[in-house]
């Protein structure tokens, strides 16, 4: 688990920006077209009449030379304090590491051109490779750099600590899902609490599985055992997934794993209904992305891990939902992380399933912005649509000016089922699978949809299929 924020701790400020301009290089006679396309984040409100540092990531574009989707850098941003902007971003072109140094000088003689204009030297090893200039667009981009503007809210803390306090009719759940990228073995860690609707003792149990490549499916349960409430994660009958590290055994498989977090918490449900247990139940993942190192021994084999790609995950509730479908997948330069539940409540249940999806890239943007835009869709319409069965499964939707078509293979031979108890004593089955096919299309409208991203997944996505 991963020791991500938890709890509130004031905003921060995030927005995009995009500038366009030209660069000589060193050694070259003529110029070069440039653009820039930053995410921006800072852990504090702007302040205006001082200054606040901030992060960025993004895309540097060299006509015929650069296009680097990994950029990233720092800004300075100081208009009245100390009358610049300052950008300083590190890039790749043609294999060499290269920084954009830069600034606007804020003047209120010449606000409008001053804030729209970085001049910029370009840098490699400390020695000057170039020089150029970039420019904000104000008739194209000043509508949707205003549009951009966020201001989340930060958190402090752990997402590992226990959330139960006591009430009866709960469940609360730790689980991690990981692929070995050398052998395509997946992995699958389900740890959880169950505290029973009658008021009965609390009891901790769970199960660990592996998934080999052209091999069967081994599972083995621990527990129950007595629930004692570490102060963060889960610990029960020797097994242990707390910040950082994963350790046990059951049966006869062991496994003791390093986590090591990268990227921030994402919130598949509204971050309020995780805060302000409201709905059913909550999931969210402390890291959407996490790389996993250390042992994981069944049978006569053991699994070396050398950051395996994976994620760990969190369910808070009243237990499991009347019908569900779940998909992780690693696509490489994004996360996709989807939930699509039924509820068991007796009039929700006959409703079709409720769909949250959200993508994270590589630059840390999340589509759709908010959680519950998928579910509920704006005023009622527009809900992202989940068919749900087996062997195949599929989720489509479309919010603002993109679509997604994702189609989820669980095969028989890859699929893991299992049974669930529910705290009012109520059983569900799942059907687990680490070594998934999924194929993922992206689309977007340009006067027509055309498509913008297309991933397939062959053996490497993590996902469950669950029923009454």
């Amino acid at each position: 688990m991963s020791a991500a924020a938890g709890t509130g701790g004031g905003r921060g400020t995030a927005f995009r920006e995009s500038m366009v301009g030209s660069i000589r290089l060193d050694g070259e006679d003529h110029t070069r077209s440039v653009r820039l396309d930053l995410r921006v984040t800072a852990d504090r409100v702007l302040r205006p009449l001082g200054t606040t540092q901030a992060r960025a990531e993004g895309r540097v574009r060299i006509g015929g030379w650069a296009d680097d989707p990994g950029a990233a850098g720092e800004l300075e941003i100081s208009p009245l304090a100390r009358h610049r902007i300052r950008y300083r971003i590190s890039f790749t072109a043609a294999g060499r590491r290269l920084t954009l140094d830069g600034w606007k000088s804020v003047t209120p003689r010449r606000p409008l051109a001053s804030m729209t204009r970085l001049p910029f030297t370009l840098y490699e090893d400390g020695a000057r490779a170039g020089t150029g200039a970039l420019r904000f667009p104000l008739a194209s981009g000043l509508a949707p750099f205003l549009a951009s503007f966020r201001f989340p809210r930060r958190e402090s803390g752990t997402f590992a600590a226990p959330r139960w306090s006591g009430e009866p009719g709960r469940t609360e759940v730790w689980y991690t899902t990981a692929t070995d990228p050398a052998t395509g073995t997946g992995v699958w860690l389900h740890h959880e609490v169950v505290a029973p609707a009658d008021g009965s003792a609390p009891y901790a149990h769970g199960w660990a599985a592996v998934f080999p490549a052209g091999g069967p499916v081994t599972h083995a349960r621990f527990g129950p055992a007595e629930w004692t409430r570490p102060r963060d994660g889960f610990a029960a009958d020797g097994v242990t997934a707390g910040p950082g590290r994963l350790a046990g055994s059951a049966g006869d498989l062991r496994w003791d794993l390093a986590e090591q977090a990268e990227g921030a918490p994402l919130f598949t449900f509204p971050r309020w209904s995780w805060r302000r247990p409201l709905l059913p139940a909550a999931q969210m993942l402390p890291a959407a992305r996490a790389r996993y190192s250390g042992t994981f021994s069944y049978g006569d084999a053991t699994l070396t891990l050398e950051g395996a790609p994976g994620a760990t995950a969190r369910i808070y509730g009243h237990g499991n939902a009347h019908r569900w479908a779940w998909l992780h997948a690693d696509l490489g330069d994004a996360v996709l992380e989807v939930v699509a539940a039924v509820s068991t409540r007796p009039v929700l249940r006959r409703l079709p399933p409720l769909v949250f999806l959200r993508l994270r890239r590589s630059d840390g943007s999340t589509w759709p912005r908010r959680a519950e835009r998928t579910a509920v869709g704006w005023a009622g319409g527009g809900r992202f649509r989940c068919a749900i069965g087996l062997p195949t499964w599929t989720v489509t939707g479309r919010a603002g000016l993109r679509r997604i078509r994702v189609q989820v293979t669980q095969p028989a031979d890859r699929t893991l089922a299992l049974e669930y108890t529910d705290p009012d004593g109520a059983r569900a089955t799942c059907r687990n699978s680490e070594r998934a096919d999924a194929e993922v299309v992206l689309e977007r409208w340009w006067g027509s949809w055309r498509t913008e991203r297309r991933w397939s997944l062959d053996g490497t996505a993590h996902a469950e299929v669950g029923t009454r």
